[in-house]
């Protein structure tokens, strides 16, 4: 994929996963500052663990100051406009899904331009997609979503699996990231709509 691709892709993202966390902050109650720090945690965090793990340090988001200022930006948005978000139906998971979608196929991309194979990719991948949402859940008190029974780790998955599978096929990259996006995201709606839902642990008493 294309530098510009990416960066478009990742800036998306990220502003879809600051607006989740800003969300859920202003739900918690937080101040303007803990808005601010949730919309960053949620934004970035999924993001500096795979560059972590990758050994690409410093970690982007923190050397881009355009994550900073992204994340900023929708952390404001988010406090100062929350009542005019809560008027779109579930703004949180509308916005989660998409930044779900979004860094599913760039965490998996990533890896394999880092020379991982594809389970490695795929794993990196839901990471990814994932970090920022666990984050934001338990900074804000939570059980994070990915434990819980919504279909949302697979989504990612989903996501993740198809961008691997397009570049064993040697698909061109960036059409084959949409669509992995695009399946992320629509699988989260559907899963939401429908009631999908993994088997869950029920204790015997």
């Amino acid at each position: 994929m294309s530098y510009g691709f990416v960066t478009a892709i990742d800036f998306l993202g990220t502003f879809a996963f600051a607006i989740s966390g800003a969300t859920a902050g202003v739900r918690r109650h937080l101040d303007l500052f803990g808005v601010l720090v949730l919309a960053f945690a949620a934004a970035t965090a999924g993001g500096i663990t795979r560059d972590a793990l990758l050994g690409a340090t410093p970690p982007v988001a923190l050397v881009d100051w355009r994550y900073f200022a992204i994340s900023m930006l929708a952390g404001l948005i988010g406090f100062f406009r929350h009542d005019a978000i809560e008027r779109f139906r579930n703004p949180l998971q509308i916005s989660d899904a998409v930044g779900l979608g979004l860094f599913a196929v760039i965490g998996a991309g990533k890896a394999l331009d880092y020379g991982l194979g594809p389970v490695g990719a795929v794993m990196l991948g839901i990471l990814t997609g994932v970090g920022g949402g666990i984050v934001r859940d338990v900074l804000s008190m939570q059980i994070p979503i990915v434990l819980q029974r919504e279909l949302y780790a697979v989504a990612a998955l989903v996501g993740a699996l198809i961008v691997v599978a397009g570049h064993a096929l040697a698909l061109p990259a960036a059409p084959t990231a949409v669509v992995g996006a695009v399946a992320c995201i629509v699988l989260r709606f559907m899963a939401l709509r429908r009631g999908w839902q993994l088997p869950v642990a029920r204790a015997r008493h």
